[in-house]
């Protein structure tokens, strides 16, 4: 035996934990780990990840990782926007085209499926999807084929499919925009995004980090930032998220030019519309929900145990009676106000008139 090595004796390399940040991802917060958690367990595998958070908050940034941390990492990865382009135009880019398929097809193309074979796809805005190429795009990930437009010949593929979506797609579903069989097939993984008035502890890290980028590709000094600028940053509500942050930080390099921070050379983030101190807006719909949950709670005894039925029951009958007045009890318009099945808004017209009927007269 050769004892001259001492490799295999060699204590195991430490494994880094799964909720540790992702590289170019910043963010500590508990949110946060959870993403970069079910980030790490996904990435070996072929199951299909559904990203879902509001516009900007990084999800081409963690469909990026999963590729990177995947054994398809030496493949391609390939990103589609799907809400930028018309029905046409988007199965063409996905599926690809022979010459003469349609008018301005002058030549054979290769969809974007094909080029990523071996590697990721990442579809974004896939909610706005039209029902045509929904059903097409369930195909591919059930029989991992297709056919280009114009071509009756089957193309595999292996590619994998990672979505996201600024909607829930249960509402999507509900109000029959989108398909629950493709939804299904799409959330295996589900990824939620928190927005960044969520993760507040991340907001001055994120500001630093921006900063430092910014000053470094505009090679100026990194200018200082003062309590006050801080403050203004954690109370700030970033309707914008992230991508808000990132931009304001850039105009902050730029017009400072090395100088301290002040007012009257960079506005503060979000004139006229910051939080009051304690992150907390009287007049936008969150800070509304908020106030009417506190006081649901302090209304309503502890052991009545109907907190739920008083609160999300009562304001789903107000704002359905509200939203049938305005469309003179039509229910095909209210359903459609409303953003959900017209077969569900009957249901519940039904209930709601069944409970009115057992109520005692006063």
């Amino acid at each position: 035996m050769d004892f001259q090595s001492s490799d295999a004796f060699a204590p195991p390399e430490p494994q880094e934990p799964l909720d540790a940040p992702l590289p170019g991802i910043v963010g500590e917060c508990p949110a946060m780990r959870e993403v970069y958690r079910l980030t790490r367990l996904v990435a070996p595998t072929r199951a299909s990840v559904l990203l879902v958070g509001e516009t900007c908050t990084g999800k081409e940034l963690v469909a990026r990782a999963i590729h990177r941390l995947s054994p398809r990492a030496d493949g391609p990865y390939v990103r589609v926007n799907c809400g930028a382009l018309s029905e046409s135009l988007l199965e063409s880019e996905l599926f690809g085209h022979v010459k003469g398929a349609f008018t301005g097809a002058l030549d054979n193309k290769t969809g974007r499926f094909e080029a990523a074979h071996g590697g990721t796809i990442f579809l974004d805005e896939i909610s706005t999807m039209s029902p045509k190429l929904q059903v097409k795009l369930l195909r591919v990930l059930q029989e991992r084929e297709f056919e280009r437009v114009g071509e009756s010949r089957t193309i595999r593929v292996d590619t994998r499919v990672i979505a996201a979506s600024n909607q829930r797609l249960e509402d999507e579903i509900e109000a029959g925009r989108f398909r629950d069989d493709l939804f299904y097939r799409l959330n295996v993984v589900p990824i939620h995004l928190p927005p960044l008035r969520e993760r507040r502890e991340d907001i001055v890290p994120l500001a630093r980090f921006f900063l430092e980028r910014y000053s470094e590709e505009n090679r100026r000094e990194p200018p200082e930032l003062p309590e006050e600028l801080l403050q203004t940053l954690l109370e700030y509500d970033w309707p914008g998220n992230v991508r808000e942050l990132e931009n304001y930080m850039e105009r902050l390099v730029v017009l400072t030019a090395g100088q301290p921070w002040t007012p009257k050379l960079v506005p503060p983030p979000g004139a006229g519309r910051r939080l009051r101190p304690g992150g907390s807006r009287g007049d936008d719909l969150a800070s509304l929900i908020q106030q009417l949950v506190r006081v649901g709670i302090q209304t309503f005894p502890a052991d009545e145990g109907r907190l739920h039925e008083r609160l999300v029951g009562g304001v789903e009958r107000e704002l359905i009676e509200q939203v049938l007045q305005l469309c003179d009890n039509i229910q095909v318009k209210a359903a459609s106000r409303l953003g959900i099945n017209r077969n569900t808004l009957h249901k519940k017209v039904s209930e709601y008139q069944k409970t009115n009927a057992a109520r005692p007269a006063s």
